[in-house]
């Protein structure tokens, strides 16, 4: 993918890969020099040397948005083994969020919610589907396990005469300190094109 800065492949071709994969569900494959690494269920093979990163096993047949293979570049470089805190916060909790994650940095939660409106058994059924977990939140809520180590959570509240339906994403509080806002809307980008990928209708 040619999002991704060519920094990221030539850090990954000098770097360890016993200190990489630590505590990931990551394997390095000698015969090649690739790397394997599972995100979100789905797994995806980095070539150091020819630059380039794949989706090769995906048991939802995920298609993914392009930001997301810079989520997963930083992952694999830059995140050390993280312990989750158990507490929900919003983007605009973590310093300098509400000024950066606005305008074109806006989360677009709206593609969910312009989805599902007010079907919120298709949207339970849809998170369901990911594999998420129920969490009593909202109208309705899911909570995922994007890597072992950074959980998140889909929020959705029903609308009314006045106020239409709404999607919020939650992050555990671990991650202030584990990805930069950047990165963190790289993420969220995926998440709000997953879930608003396809409406599935709950089997009768």
């Amino acid at each position: 993918m040619t999002i991704i800065d060519q920094q990221y492949f030539q850090d990954l071709a000098s770097a360890s890969p016993e200190t990489l994969c630590a505590g990931k569900s990551c394997s390095f494959n000698e015969s090649d020099g690739t790397y394997n690494v599972k995100i979100w269920n789905d797994t995806f093979s980095i070539d150091p040397a020819k630059s380039q990163l794949e989706l090769i096993d995906s048991p939802l047949s995920t298609s993914t948005h392009e930001y997301f293979a810079i989520f997963i570049m930083y992952y694999l470089l830059r995140v050390k083994r993280n312990s989750p805190q158990g507490k929900w916060i919003s983007e605009n909790d973590l310093p300098g969020g509400p000024t950066f994650f606005r305008g074109p940095h806006l989360i677009p939660t709206h593609h969910i919610s312009d989805l599902f409106q007010n079907d919120i058994n298709a949207f339970k059924h849809r998170c369901e589907t990911l594999g998420g977990k129920p969490v009593e939140m909202g109208d309705a809520a899911f909570s995922f396990s994007i890597t072992p180590d950074i959980p998140i959570a889909i929020l959705y509240w029903l609308g009314d005469e006045d106020f239409p339906a709404e999607a919020k994403i939650l992050y555990d509080g671990s991650i202030e300190e584990t990805l930069p806002l950047d990165i963190i809307y790289a993420l969220a980008v995926e998440i709000c094109n997953r879930v608003s990928m396809i409406k599935t209708v709950p089997e009768i």
